[in-house]
């Protein structure tokens, strides 16, 4: 058996940041991520601007990252258009861009990243992999995304009528980068809603979230996407750039609008494996950053003691972003809602305030800087 006093599941955002930030303070911790390259990850791909000023804090600036500036976010439902600036620009940026950034600067740093490892189950803060060994830490960092873990799965409700998440990359293309320009567009649809922006490289990453009684009704994704481009002609527009097979990526139950307080000693659950912000926030890679850089702020401070602390801290912190994103959520995958969502051509004043509501700060209130 391996030992390590800090063990960290999965190089995503959360990961790598929380290895970053637990070299940068001197510790030796052990990464483990199961893919050996870096995949284009199914979620993410816009950085807010608080999510910038986290990932500064970590000493990742914006000249570093890249991206494609984004200053607008366009709202469509039906044949109805609206938009507002964003409170300060952001950026689209690729996941494989971001996280490969990410690991060579907590590896640059002195943290220990292996991998091409899969982990088959956890048991408290030991992780079993795939070829029969067994790691264990002192504390244990879960950060394994959307995806669950044998031994520390989420106890979230799935419903009737789960989410799912599917995504499609769009190649570059002069019109597209026309079409969408600054901008991040949201398309509001009957049982769910997709989200576009254009990244650092010319593509568009469009992500969807939406019911899974949509893809029964429409029989498979392919499918799928062809219905949505003829019920949303803003939408459809932009999937005409797909051509005739696109990849695209799905995955099953997801549960928006989940969090925790709670947890098993010793593991600090991070980013989506502490709470899951409905994708139209844009938040997601926010709360993955900001939950790494707290995670660690209460690890150097209290070790694997302060997990339990940090853990509540940090439920309290997503309570009201996920309340609202959950709320516009729904207004956005009901028809009847989308008039709450515009008012007069212009978005509803309460999407705009949303776009500052809707953000996590990376450290408590009356806490250390991360710095």
């Amino acid at each position: 058996m391996r030992r390590t006093p800090a063990l960290i599941a999965g190089g995503g955002p959360a990961g790598a940041v929380a290895a970053l930030r637990l070299a940068q303070g001197g510790a030796v911790p052990l990464l483990l991520e199961r893919s050996r390259g870096m995949p284009d990850a199914l979620c993410g791909g816009f950085l807010s601007w608080r999510t910038l000023e986290s990932l500064a804090s970590v000493g990742i600036d914006r000249a570093t990252l890249g991206g494609h500036v984004v200053r607008r976010v366009v709202l469509f439902a039906g044949r109805r258009r609206a938009e507002s600036a964003l409170p300060a620009p952001a950026i689209g940026l690729s996941r494989r861009r971001l996280d490969a950034l990410l690991l060579d600067h907590a590896i640059a740093a002195g943290a220990g990243v292996e991998r091409g490892v899969t982990i088959r189950s956890a048991d408290g803060t030991t992780l079993h992999t795939s070829d029969g060994a067994t790691v264990t830490g002192t504390t244990l960092f879960l950060a394994t995304g959307k995806h669950e873990l044998r031994g520390a799965s989420r106890d979230a409700a799935i419903g009737d009528d789960p989410a799912m998440g599917v995504r499609v990359r769009v190649a570059p293309h002069p019109a597209l980068a026309r079409l969408v320009g600054d901008a991040i567009e949201l398309h509001a649809f009957a049982g769910g809603y997709a989200g576009l922006v254009v990244q650092e490289d010319g593509s568009a990453n469009l992500c969807m979230a939406l019911r899974r009684s949509r893809l029964r009704a429409a029989g498979d994704l392919p499918a799928l996407l062809t219905a949505l481009a003829a019920e949303s002609p803003a939408l459809g527009e932009r999937l005409a750039f797909l051509g005739d097979t696109p990849t695209i990526d799905a995955i099953a139950n997801v549960p928006y609008g989940w969090r925790t307080g709670t947890t098993t000693p010793g593991v600090y659950r991070l980013g989506d494996q502490a709470g899951v912000i409905p994708s139209l926030a844009g938040e997601g890679m926010g709360i993955a950053i900001a939950s790494a850089i707290r995670a660690t702020g209460h690890w150097r401070h209290d070790g694997a003691a302060g997990a339990e602390r940090y853990q509540h801290d940090l439920a309290r912190a997503l309570h009201r972003p996920i309340a609202l994103a959950g709320m516009l959520r729904t207004l956005a995958e009901h028809p009847a809602g989308h008039g709450a969502l515009l008012t007069g051509g212009r978005i509803a004043p309460l999407v705009a305030a949303a776009a500052r509501w809707t953000r996590v700060a990376s450290v408590s209130p009356g806490s250390a800087s991360p710095a």
